[in-house]
């Protein structure tokens, strides 16, 4: 359709009225480009919403899936199956972290954290523990939109918009601070912010917590690297209370990081991990969840036999066709390296933003392998000139993730360093002009 009515369609986290007057139409892709309405082509920046790493049209997938649904459209998951979703369990488990080899399948992030905070749950009534019913999130960190994820999430506009959410929710601090601008990697200052956790602990007593969340990277709030040895001390304090620890790696996992998941990247392992975008290389909607086998298994043997042991689940979890395009995904992303790839291209990608530097009103730089944030000076208004700059980089030839007034740059991982240069100067030229 060359022209659709554009009064119909609500957009997700979109000014509607501003882009029913200015339409920005993405009408097809093909490796690192989109082609606009106008036929013209632009540069992926950010791999879609960070789940195309490994470029558009991916001709193995399309297979994969036209294949999968000329012999089996659907198959109900609900005390039936399909192969195919435990040929993919099997081999998302050959990647993840050692022990986290029990997979639940979803189909978006926001239910794969829904799916794992309700996991912590079971897993703490299935011990006989079922006081445990506090959650710990953070600060600036971006969960999902589902009531569960929205409650652990530290995004006021998100929160604000909803009411209050789960009751018994409590937060820690992000782990930013103006002593880490114009940095790359993991600051060297901020590890002691993990000892909020030991204060929720101290006032909420640990034994009522199931669990504890947190992006290893918060990557929708701006890219906000954990500082060195961050992490590891969260872990240990959740270990040494009977707290999970969750890794939200919706956006880093699947090679973002340089690794398969970041969680690998920084060495620290937790109970359950969340993924989705780029499973399917973003082809088809899907997202899942590993648990760590001891979980998995409390939750399974607390059950009478015959029984259901998960009162959770979803119409399209493990979709035939989904799984035909994660399996592709995952094959494409072994046979060509593509993870490895990744950590090749993340030096090109630090110098030519880090570069930047001076270049206009930007306040900071961050990143961390293939995923970078740039902060701009805010004009009065927070988000207005983050929204100007959307539209002046996409119309410049550039798609990004703007939000609020950080731009966010992850470039594809089949994308060239002479593309990835030329991503960062489009980001030049419309901040120079600001």
């Amino acid at each position: 359709m060359d022209n659709p009515d554009l009064s119909h369609h609500w957009l997700p986290f979109s000014a509607n009225r501003a882009f029913a007057a200015d339409p920005r139409l993405l009408v097809s892709a093909d490796g690192v480009h989109y082609v606009d309405a106008g036929g013209r082509r632009l540069l992926d920046g950010v791999s879609g919403l960070f789940c195309v790493p490994a470029g558009h049209g991916r001709p193995e997938i399309a297979s994969a899936v036209s294949d999968q649904l000329r012999h089996l459209d659907f198959a109900p998951p609900f005390q039936f199956a399909h192969p195919d979703g435990f040929a993919l369990a099997g081999e998302l488990a050959g990647i993840l972290p050692p022990g986290l080899d029990r997979v639940f399948f979803v189909n978006s992030g926001s239910e794969a954290v829904e799916t794992a905070l309700k996991g912590a749950l079971a897993y703490h009534r299935a011990r006989g523990d079922a006081g445990r019913t506090r959650f710990v999130g953070r600060e600036r960190a971006y969960h999902g939109v589902n009531f569960g994820g929205l409650s652990v999430s530290g995004i006021v506009r998100n929160r604000e918009a909803f009411g209050t959410g789960l009751p018994g929710v409590s937060h820690m601090r992000a782990t930013w601070s103006p002593d880490q601008v114009f940095g790359w990697g993991q600051p060297s200052t901020g590890a002691d912010l993990a000892d909020d956790l030991q204060r929720a602990v101290d006032l909420y007593g640990g034994s009522n917590i199931a669990a504890v969340i947190v992006e290893p990277i918060s990557g929708s709030t701006g890219v906000l690297v954990p500082p060195e040895g961050y992490l590891e001390r969260l872990a240990e304090i959740a270990a040494a209370n009977g707290i999970l620890l969750i890794f939200d790696e919706v956006i880093t996992g699947f090679g973002r990081t340089g690794h398969a998941f970041a969680s690998q990247s920084f060495a620290v392992t937790p109970d359950i991990i969340t993924m989705a975008k780029a499973l399917t290389n973003g082809a088809i909607p899907m997202g899942a969840v590993a648990f760590r086998r001891g979980v998995h298994d409390a939750v399974i043997e607390a059950a009478p036999p015959g029984g259901i042991e998960f009162f959770h689940g979803y119409t399209w979890s493990a979709h035939p066709s989904a799984c035909a395009a994660a399996l592709a995904t995952l094959k494409i992303y072994r046979d060509e390296g593509l993870f490895e790839r990744s950590a090749h291209l993340a030096p090109t990608l630090q110098q030519a933003v880090l570069d930047l530097k001076g270049a206009g009103p930007i306040t900071d730089i961050r990143g961390f392998g293939l995923l970078a944030g740039i902060d701009l000076e805010t004009d009065g208004v927070p988000g207005r000139r983050g929204f100007a700059v959307l539209k002046q980089l996409f119309n410049a030839g550039l798609v990004a993730r703007v939000t609020n007034d950080t731009i966010i740059l992850a470039p594809p991982f089949v994308a060239t360093e002479t593309q990835i240069r030329e991503m960062v100067d489009i980001v030049r030229s419309v901040v120079a002009g600001l």
